[in-house]
């Protein structure tokens, strides 16, 4: 019989990486990845849940242990009308770098919600354990990934073994904002999602601040960008704006100066690309209120006619829009790139969309190894310092 250890979650040799709060609870402590004083600025409980859902976080440690549990407790969302709660997700844990196991996420708490910007009811549900047997002999670093759609508060870390802080990040930081597009949870896993599979590939650490529904050029995030350590940095901006109605074509432009502006006072030098759109089936053909009933499939709300005009914004217009500021004489800033999202998601690629709106699983891996090829790599907007960098990617 194993002799198990509780290893402290805080405070001990566990590194949480990817997320920028721990959430204190009587229990457990709660990854979230939004610092905590961006709370009070919320528009609703919708932003909350997606700000604590972990796409990106894991757990990393080394050790000799040959077993590991974490008990956890997860909320999953439940519409009402819906015929049961959906799954959890998994957790996939690597090994010195590669993938060992994955497990599934038990079920715990459900949130029943009349569409997804409701005031929740909260279902109480228990906390379950994952274990992770069998693991190689000797001294290892491990690295335990979170379901990137799940809040998972964080109960109990066992081990069998000695366990001690892992060695520093390999590789640049990179911090990265985005819709769901880069929140990804329809990803089949917390590496699949199209930052991780970037990340992995071109030997970086990400933190993904991809936020599903939530990518408005929201002042909150550019501050959170601004103070957060960064090697490199990139923003998928535009399609939220054009599936929720945010901005007008008057507005759009300046808020994209505003949030850039931001950035920049805490990373002037830092290399900065400007992600516009990947190419959606239904998001393409218009805007407002239409786009924001289709968009509904990353769990936003669908659109209300009432909030939008006959000067939508477009596709075509925010992909202009975001190439023309970057060139623009305003910002003479030779650090400052654009990539029109079409290169990692484009035409070709319609058949890996069934939503006509969300890549699936087999979308989000190939756009993450054409990221890496396309901009982490020699001779990309966010490659090596030797490569060749051009204002577009």
């Amino acid at each position: 019989m194993a002799s198990w250890r509780d290893v402290p979650l805080c405070g001990g040799p566990v590194e949480i990486r990817g997320a920028l709060d721990l959430e204190r609870r009587g229990s457990g402590v709660l990854p979230r990845r939004l610092p905590a004083w961006t709370r009070a600025q919320y528009p609703d409980a919708f932003t909350d849940f997606v700000a604590s859902m972990p796409s990106g976080v894991r757990l990393v440690l080394r050790t000799d242990a040959t077993a590991l549990e974490l008990e956890l407790l997860t909320t999953v969302r439940h519409f009402d009308g819906a015929p049961e709660p959906g799954p959890a997700g998994v957790l996939d844990l690597l090994v010195d770098g590669v993938p060992f196991a994955r497990a599934q996420a038990p079920l715990g708490n459900v949130l029943r919600l009349a569409h997804s910007r409701a005031q929740g009811r909260l279902l109480p549900g228990g906390a379950g354990t994952v274990r992770f047997a069998g693991l190689p002999g000797g001294m290892k670093e491990l690295a335990l990934w979170l379901p990137q759609q799940t809040p998972c508060e964080l109960r109990t870390l066992r081990a069998d073994g000695a366990v001690e802080p892992p060695g520093p990040a390999r590789g640049r930081v990179w911090v990265h904002h985005g819709s769901s597009i880069s929140h990804c949870t329809q990803a089949d896993a917390p590496t699949g999602t199209w930052p991780v599979v970037a990340a992995a590939r071109a030997g970086v650490e990400v933190v993904n601040l991809g936020m599903a529904g939530n990518c408005h050029l929201d002042p909150y995030v550019a501050r959170t960008v601004r103070d957060s350590p960064a090697d490199l940095i990139s923003l998928e901006l535009g399609a939220n704006p054009v599936s929720r109605c945010t901005f007008r074509p008057r507005t759009f432009g300046p808020a994209v100066h505003g949030f850039l502006d931001t950035v920049r006072d805490g990373h002037p030098d830092t290399p900065l690309l400007v992600v516009s759109p990947v190419f959606s089936r239904t998001l393409e053909a218009e805007g407002g209120p239409a786009a924001g009933r289709a968009a509904g499939g990353d769990g936003s709300p669908a659109g209300d006619p009432g909030e939008c005009a006959q000067d939508d914004l477009t596709m075509a217009f925010v992909r202009d829009a975001l190439s023309s500021i970057v060139r623009s004489r305003a910002r003479t800033d030779p650090a400052l790139h654009y990539l029109d999202g079409r290169r990692l998601f484009g035409p070709r690629d319609a058949g890996d969309q069934p939503d006509g709106v969300h890549p699936n699983a087999a979308g989000y891996r190939r756009m993450g190894c054409r990221f890496a090829s396309a901009v982490l790599g020699p001779g990309g907007a966010l490659g090596p310092e030797d490569g060749h960098v051009s204002r577009t990617a």
